[in-house]
């Protein structure tokens, strides 16, 4: 740390910089409060606190903040000037890892009263943060009319085969805290699947208070392969026996017809079948590879 901070601020931050997320909400009085950019509903308290502290470490397993300047704005109030660094390497709010660094530049806003951390307001540039991990920024409204947006992610396996197999999951969350806790359970999934025999990709699209997940597979039999997996197990327990969402259905389909794979040449411009001629396109050229 650059700046002299007070006793509480100093194991405040060193909380975050040894990742102890106990120690981060064990700063704050007991109902003291936490919020930023990414807080959506009530601003966080105990073990709400440890969570997030917790996901952000998930994400950014080289998470560090440096202090550049604290000085006291009013009786009690305390604002530090902070520069977070970290490298996302795990999921993060439900989105899978992009492998990038962040530098970004932020404010506390602090409020100590009798030696008590009470509340910490976070202030950062959200957008900043976004381009900084390679992600599009779209600004939109939630609905138009009868019509709801939301954002989707993808994630593919290595195989080229034609799907035998797709699982359809949707849920109905009760808050965004909820929605939030589904997102990051299907992030784990999603990277587990990658690695999954059987496995061709996976779709995850959130709308409003709505999440579905769609999962292209080789065989029915790789459907069943897959819930017997720690973290589906995991999901699944929740869901059926904890108080995880307000409504829930999953089920698996067996494909009455799928029409050929095709991709247009890069050299003639014919749309071709990807699975005749060896991935060649009628003129000779080789066809762009794509993926179900």
């Amino acid at each position: 740390m650059t700046a002299i901070l007070s006793s509480q601020l100093e194991s405040y931050f060193r909380a975050w910089n040894t990742h102890d997320p106990e120690g981060v909400a064990a700063a704050l009085a007991d109902g003291g409060t936490y919020t930023d950019p990414t807080v959506t509903g009530s601003p966080l308290t105990g073990a709400q606190i440890a969570g997030h502290a917790r996901a952000l470490f998930t994400a950014f397993p080289d998470l560090s903040f440096e202090v550049l300047s604290s000085q006291h704005a009013a009786s009690g109030t305390e604002v530090a000037r902070w520069l977070m660094r970290g490298t996302n390497t795990g999921p993060l709010r439900g989105q899978v890892p992009t492998g990038r660094g962040v530098t970004l530049a932020g404010v506390d806003v602090i409020t100590v009263t009798a030696g008590k951390i009470e509340s910490v307001q976070g202030y950062f540039d959200r957008q900043t943060m976004a381009e900084q991990l390679g992600l599009q920024v779209i600004v939109q409204p939630y609905a138009i009319g009868p019509f709801q947006f939301g954002y989707a992610a993808r994630a593919a396996g290595d195989s080229q085969k034609v799907p035998g197999a797709v699982s359809l999951t949707w849920l109905d969350s009760r808050s965004e805290e909820e929605t939030q806790q589904v997102r990051d359970l299907s992030a784990q999934i999603a990277a587990e699947l990658t690695t999954t025999p059987g496995f061709i990709g996976w779709l995850g699209v959130v709308i409003g208070g709505r999440m579905y997940t769609i999962t292209t597979w080789e065989t029915e039999d790789a459907v069943r392969a897959v819930m017997r997996s720690s973290v589906h197990r995991q999901a699944v327990k929740r869901l059926l026996t904890e108080d995880l969402s307000a409504s829930a259905t999953t089920s698996v389909w067996v494909p009455y017809q799928i029409n050929p794979l095709r991709a247009r040449c890069t050299s003639c411009g014919r749309m071709s079948d990807l699975a005749e001629h060896d991935g060649r396109c009628r003129c000779g050229q080789p066809l762009p590879q794509a993926h179900w």
